[in-house]
C-alpha cells in the first residue's frame, strides 16, 4: 500500500457509524475484551473447588481449562471471513450470545464431561469476540484515530488477568464457585442491546468460498500445538509423546504454509507477512509476549510462596499495573507522534526487559511500596508495548486486507499467550526444584533466575523492531505532516 493510498484510507468516512456509536462502540468492544480475558484466568483459583463438588480429581480439571483455549485457536482463524461474509454487528452478536449461553450452560453443569462441551462453547464465542471487535474499530475509525480507540479496548487486556485470580478467590470463599460463571450473563444480555443499537455492520458485498482444507490443516496444527503447550512440564505424557505431538503440530502448520501458496482464496493471507509494519508489529509481538507473557505466573509465586503473602495481597501487590496501564493512555499519542513506532518499540521493549531484570531483585527485605512502584511503571510500559503493537498491525494494511489481518494478528496473539506461559513454566522447572516449594530462600532464588531469563527473551526480541524505518506507523499516529517521506 502506497503513502497516498495510505492517507486516504486514514481521512475516508467510515462506513456505517454514526457518531454516537463511535462514542459508544470501545466501551462495547472492551467489556466484551474484558469478559473474554477475564475467563481465561478467573477458574484457574476454582479448580479445587469446582473438582470437589463434581466428584472428580483435581487434574481432569485440566480438560476444562484446556477446552477453551483450543477452541479459541481452532476458530480464531476463521471470524475474519465470518466477519466479511456475515457482517460485524451479527458476527459480534453471535459470539457475545455464544459466550453468555455457554457461561449459563457452564454454571449449571453437574458433571465434567457436560462443563467441557459448554467450555468449548464459550470458547467459540470468545474466539470471535475479540478480532471481530478489533475489525470493527479498524473499519469504523480512521487511521489517525485508531490509537486512542485501541489504546483504551486494550486496557482489559492487562486489566482482566490482574484481576482473576482475587475475583476467583473472592467468588469461591464468600460465594459459589457457578457465580463465576453467571456473571457474564447479564453482562452478555447488555452488550447484546448494545450491539443492536450501536454496532457498524460491515460487510463485503462479494466473499470467497471457505478454506476449508486449510481451516483441516491450520485449525489441528494450531490446536494440538496449543495443547501441547498446555500440558508442557506435566507428567501426564513422556517426552516422546510430547515430542510426537509437536512434531505432528508443527507438520501441519508446514502444511498448511504450502497450501496457502497454492490457493487461491486461503483461510489465512500469509503474503500479509510481506508488509514490514505487519510483519514487525505480529512477529515481535509473539517474541515479547514470550518473555513478559510468564510475569503473571511467575510474580505470585515469588509474592506467595517465597515473600509468604496472601493470595488477596498478592493480587493487590500487582494491581498498581492496571492503574498505570490506565494512566499511560492518555501520553501515548504524544509519545508515539514524537518518537515514532520504531524509537518507541525499541526503547520501550529493552525498559521492559530491564524492569523484569529488577523484579529479580525483590526479596524477602524489600520495602512494599518498592515492589508497588515497580508493578505501577512495569504496568505502564506494558500498555503502551501492546497498544503499539496492536495499532502497527494495520498502519499499511488495506481495508480489504483487515479482515485477514485481525483473524492473523489475534491467532498470533493467543499462541503467543501459550508460549509465554511455557517458557515460564520450563524456566521456573529448570530454576526451582519440587522441594524448593517449601523453602522460601530457594523459591526466592529460583524466581529470580527465571525472571532473569525473561528478562533477557524481551530484550532480545528488540531485534524484530530494528526492521522498523523511520516513518513507519506514522498514518496510524498521524504524523505525516512531520515525516511526509516515510
Amino acid at each position: 500500500m502506497n503513502p497516498e493510498d495510505a492517507l486516504s484510507a486514514s481521512v475516508a468516512a467510515p462506513r456505517g457509524a454514526t457518531e454516537a456509536s463511535k462514542r459508544l462502540l470501545p466501551w462495547l468492544v472492551a467489556v466484551a475484551f474484558f469478559m473474554e480475558s477475564l475467563d481465561t484466568t478467573i477458574l484457574n483459583t476454582a479448580v479445587p473447588a469446582i473438582s470437589a463438588a463434581l466428584h472428580v480429581a483435581a487434574l481432569s480439571m485440566k480438560a476444562v481449562l484446556a477446552s477453551y483455549t483450543l477452541s479459541l485457536a481452532v476458530f480464531i482463524p476463521i471470524s475474519g471471513w465470518m466477519a466479511d461474509r456475515f457482517g460485524t454487528r451479527r458476527v459480534f452478536a453471535s459470539a457475545i450470545g455464544l459466550f453468555t449461553l455457554g457461561s449459563l450452560l457452564c454454571g449449571i453443569s453437574t458433571n465434567i464431561h457436560v462443563l467441557v462441551l459448554c467450555r468449548v462453547l464459550q470458547g467459540c464465542g470468545g474466539a470471535m469476540m475479540v478480532p471481530v471487535g478489533r475489525l470493527t474499530l479498524v473499519r469504523t475509525f480512521a487511521k489517525s484515530e485508531l490509537l486512542r480507540a485501541m489504546s483504551f479496548v486494550s486496557i482489559p487486556a492487562l486489566v482482566a488477568p490482574m484481576l482473576g485470580p482475587i475475583a476467583g478467590g473472592l467468588i469461591v470463599g464468600y460465594l459459589h464457585w457457578r457465580v463465576i460463571f453467571f456473571l457474564n450473563i447479564p453482562i452478555g444480555l447488555i452488550g447484546l442491546v448494545m450491539v443492536y443499537l450501536h454496532l457498524p455492520d460491515y460487510r463485503e458485498e462479494k466473499t470467497h468460498p471457505l478454506d476449508l482444507v486449510g481451516l483441516i490443516l491450520f485449525g489441528a496444527g494450531v490446536a494440538l500445538l496449543s495443547y501441547v503447550l498446555e500440558i508442557f512440564g506435566e507428567h501426564e505424557l513422556s517426552s516422546r509423546e510430547i515430542s510426537g505431538l509437536m512434531a505432528l503440530s508443527l507438520a501441519l502448520l508446514a502444511g498448511y504454509g504450502v497450501h496457502a501458496r497454492h490457493t487461491a482464496y486461503p483461510l489465512l493471507e500469509l503474503d500479509l507477512f510481506k508488509v514490514r509494519t505487519f510483519r514487525a508489529a505480529v512477529n515481535g509481538g509473539f517474541f515479547t509476549r514470550l518473555g513478559i507473557g510468564g510475569v503473571p505466573f511467575l510474580l505470585p509465586l515469588l509474592y506467595q510462596v517465597g515473600l509468604g503473602f496472601t493470595p488477596i495481597q498478592s493480587g493487590l501487590l500487582i494491581m498498581p499495573q492496571a492503574l498505570a496501564a490506565m494512566s499511560m493512555k492518555a501520553f501515548m499519542p504524544r509519545m508515539l507522534a514524537r518518537f515514532g513506532y520504531r524509537g518507541v518499540l525499541i526503547s520501550n521493549t529493552l525498559l521492559i526487559g530491564a524492569l523484569l531484570l529488577v523484579f529479580a531483585t525483590i526479596g524477602l527485605g524489600t520495602p512494599v511500596w518498592v515492589i508497588v512502584l515497580q508493578a505501577f511503571i512495569y504496568g505502564g510500559f506494558t500498555s503502551l508495548q501492546y497498544t503499539s503493537m496492536n495499532t502497527l498491525v494495520y498502519a499499511d494494511v488495506s481495508e480489504s486486507q483487515t479482515s485477514n489481518a485481525s483473524s492473523i494478528a489475534s491467532t498470533m496473539q493467543q499462541m503467543s499467550i501459550s508460549f509465554g506461559v511455557a517458557a515460564a513454566g520450563l524456566t521456573t522447572a529448570f530454576f526451582i526444584p519440587g522441594a524448593a516449594y517449601s523453602n522460601p530462600v530457594e523459591m526466592i532464588q529460583g524466581i529470580h533466575k527465571a525472571l532473569f531469563v525473561l528478562g533477557a527473551l524481551t530484550v532480545g526480541s528488540t531485534v524484530v523492531f530494528w526492521g522498523l524505518k523511520r516513518g513507519d506507523g506514522d498514518v496510524v499516529s498521524n504524523q505525516k505532516a512531520i515525516h511526509p517521506g516515510g
